[in-house]
């Protein structure tokens, strides 16, 4: 059988044309992995400490490379016993306010403020996890000059918790952490993600998109991996939190990251709660739990 003029060509254009349709998917991607940073009048439009009549000091703080972070100390003055709170990716201060405020009437300071790029820290593209560290340890180094002897317990979720996880390896003056619904690793997240939109396994894709992240920010998200620093945390403990029903980190996520953590550990999968929904799913029972833990590891060492 003759071919058609111009047959021949078809399979290079489909190849072509799926090529490009891969280029724009995978810088789609990039542009969710870190937007650039938009502000509105909303931004300032949010709740504060003082609707939960709860005092309250806005504090400030810079970041390694200089940028202003905006927090809020809530003052136990009895105690050196310290909580900061670790918000997620599009996340800012104010939705901690619930567990804050209770750790606030358990008797612990606390401190919560908003990671670059959110909430009323300086403009920056958000980035996933990377750029995060920093201003978390620049947090903890906040609280050291505050109170030199700072019993730190660090809660953090999505994100924040992958966050949380990688700053604790690092920063010896954690004293205990809570995560909870943290991904193992950045590709990992971004490749759940993808998968679940298109239904397809797009590994080749999500390696694209982390090539276009590093080209626009500088960095990685693929070498954001909680699950290679957990394990460096012991033998302070950590408290691992995860919804049975997350459709955004699968809990199989936080099974692999008590796997490679070490004593003490311990874990609590929320059955019915997707992500980070333990604390929607049984408030008064989610707080009671996070703080007995703190309350274990921190009291234990108060000057």
């Amino acid at each position: 059988m003759a071919v058609k003029p111009g047959w021949s060509l078809l399979p290079m254009a489909l190849a072509g044309a799926f090529s490009l349709l891969g280029g724009v998917t995978a810088y789609y991607v990039s542009l969710r992995v870190s937007p650039s940073p938009r502000r509105t009048y909303l931004d300032s439009y949010t709740f504060t400490p003082w609707e939960l009549e709860v005092p309250y000091e806005t504090v400030e703080f810079r970041s390694s490379d200089g940028l202003r972070l905006v927090g809020w100390w809530l003052p136990r003055p009895e105690t050196n016993a310290v909580i900061v709170g670790s918000h997620g990716h599009a996340g800012r201060k104010d939705e901690l306010l619930g567990i804050g405020s209770y750790c606030w009437r358990a008797g612990y300071n606390v401190l919560l403020f908003d990671y670059r790029g959110r909430g009323e820290s300086d403009a920056w593209p958000k980035t996933l996890v990377s750029r995060e560290v920093d201003d978390l340890l620049a947090a903890l180094k906040y609280v050291r000059q505050r109170m030199p002897d700072a019993a730190i317990g660090v809660i953090g979720y999505s994100m924040g918790a992958a966050v949380g996880i990688l700053a604790t390896a690092r920063d010896q003056s954690v004293r205990a952490l809570v995560a909870d619904s943290s991904f193992t690793t950045g590709d990992d997240v971004v490749a759940d993600a993808v998968e679940r939109v298109l239904r397809v396994p797009l590994r080749p894709l999500v390696h694209l998109a982390d090539t276009i992240v590093a080209w626009r920010h500088g960095y990685r998200f693929s070498q954001a991996r909680p699950i290679d620093a957990i394990g460096q945390i012991a033998p302070r403990p950590v408290f691992l939190i995860h919804g049975v029903d997350d459709s955004l980190v699968p809990v199989c996520h936080v099974r692999q990251l008590y796997a490679a953590a070490r004593e003490p550990r311990l874990v609590w999968e929320v059955p019915g709660a997707n992500h980070c929904g333990g604390y929607f799913v049984d408030r008064p029972g989610y707080c009671r739990r996070v703080v007995e833990f703190f309350d274990q590891y921190l009291r234990s060492v108060e000057a």
